[in-house]
Parts: C-alpha cells; structure tokens; sequence
C-alpha cells in the first residue's frame, strides 16, 4: 500500500506583476508534509516561502500547480473549506487579531466557529495551558500584550480549530532571542501533544534546523536544495546554502 502524504504540492507556479513586468516568484515548487512533522522552509525574504504558504492556505491562487490534502486536489479553494485541517499563523501576531475584539472574545468566536457552541470556558481554559499563559491575558486587547504573549495567543487561536496542519509564516522574526527560543519550544511540545504537521518558515537557518525534521531552502523563487537538518547543516550542496550558513556561523 502507498503512503499518501497527508499534503503535497506539485508544480507550483506564481507570476505577479511588479514595476510594470511579470515576476514569477514561485517557479515550479514541488513538496511533500507527512502527518506529525516539520518541515522548515528558509530563504531571504522575496524568495517565495510566504506567497507558498499563502496558496496552501487558500489564500492566493495559483497560475499553474496542484496542491493535495490526504491525496485530495484541493487547489483553488476557499479558505473555509480547509481551515479546519490548513491554520496559519502570521508574522504580525497584533495586526492578525480584531482590535476592537479583546483576545477572550477573539478565541470565543474561534471556537464557536467549530463547535457552533457557546460553552467555551472550559475548552479556552485548555488552550492557556497548551500555550503556558495565564488566563488574566485574555480579558486584554492584542495591543496591549508582548509580542511574545501575543504570537502565543495567536498559536492558542489556531490551534483552537485542531488543524491536522499548522503553517507558520515568520513568527518569530519581530521577536528577541529570548522570546524566539519560547516559540520555538512551544511549537515543539505542541507538535507531540497535538500530532501536528508543521510548516516552519523562517530567513533563519539555525533557529530552523534546531525545530525541522526537513528542510528545504529557497532562492529566487525555486528550491535550490533539500534534506534532513542534519544534511543541509554538515553537508550542504548548494552555494546558497553554503553562503546561508557561513553567514550564520559568521554571527
């Protein structure tokens, strides 16, 4: 029997419009995601690895390309068809809340979205203990938390759904080395208690390769190398790669 990965993209392919000509910032991106691991995509920024996270989460259309979940064609789809299996978590964990919402009512109408319920005290109650803050947090409005509170809070609401997968798009750059290394041993311990599939992208070779299984490192719209952490760290192949990781060992 054949192992379907629970998502694949195939042939991917994006072209937009910039200063008058067309730029295709993904050129022919394949990739696979098996159920409970992480997958880290790096790159500099303008190399494609959000615009791809977009079109898994419906959010961009693709030029050309198939995306599958559990072996399934999905592409094209409303966002509310796969939010329950596809969540994102974005880079600006503020800008992502309601701020006229306080993050209580931002989670209550998360999960009254699931459920169609609303007895949610018990089930918001878990989601503080699943992201190590205290329940205080969550009578104030996202302004007025860390960022590190809130990207946790911003982890709580996308985990509300149960997703089958999380992709999270740099959410860790606006923050500092201290906060970087929470969110990271979150995603961790999230990964095992939930049986999540993740993807992790990040311009952060290191931080990346301490979190990933695989890792898949983009340049110019096209993935120029790919393998497990261990592969891409003490034998990369590409002169990108290269360069990436001198630049990292360098710091």
């Amino acid at each position: 029997m054949v192992n379907i990965p629970l998502l694949q993209v195939s042939h991917a392919v994006r072209d937009y419009k910039r200063n008058g000509r067309q730029v295709r910032v993904l050129n022919d991106i394949s990739l696979y995601l098996n159920a409970g691991e992480t997958l880290g995509i790096v790159g500099e920024s303008g190399s494609g690895k959000s615009t791809l996270l977009r079109h898994i989460a419906c959010l961009d259309k693709l030029n050309s390309g198939s995306i599958f979940l559990r072996g399934q064609d999905y592409t094209g789809a409303k966002p509310r068809q796969i939010c329950r299996d596809i969540q994102m978590v974005f880079q600006d964990a503020v800008a992502s809340f309601d701020p006229r919402m306080t993050i209580r009512r931002s989670l209550c109408e998360t999960l009254r979205l699931r459920d169609g319920k609303d007895n949610t005290d018990a089930q918001i109650k878990l989601l503080m203990s699943y992201v190590g803050l205290p329940e205080e947090l969550l009578d104030r409005y996202p302004h007025q938390l860390s960022g590190g509170q809130c990207q946790r809070m911003a982890l709580a609401r996308a985990i509300s759904i149960v997703p089958a997968i999380l992709l999270c798009d740099e959410i860790t750059s606006a923050l500092d080395v201290s906060a970087q290394a929470q969110i990271v041993r979150l995603l961790a311990k999230l990964r095992t208690k939930l049986d999540l599939a993740i993807i992790f992208v990040s311009h952060d070779l290191a931080l990346v390769s301490g979190l990933c299984d695989r890792i898949m490192v983009f340049h110019e719209g096209k993935c120029v190398e790919e393998g497990t952490a261990r592969q891409i760290i003490s034998t990369p192949q590409a002169e990108y790669t290269q360069r990436l990781l001198s630049s990292v060992l360098t710091v």
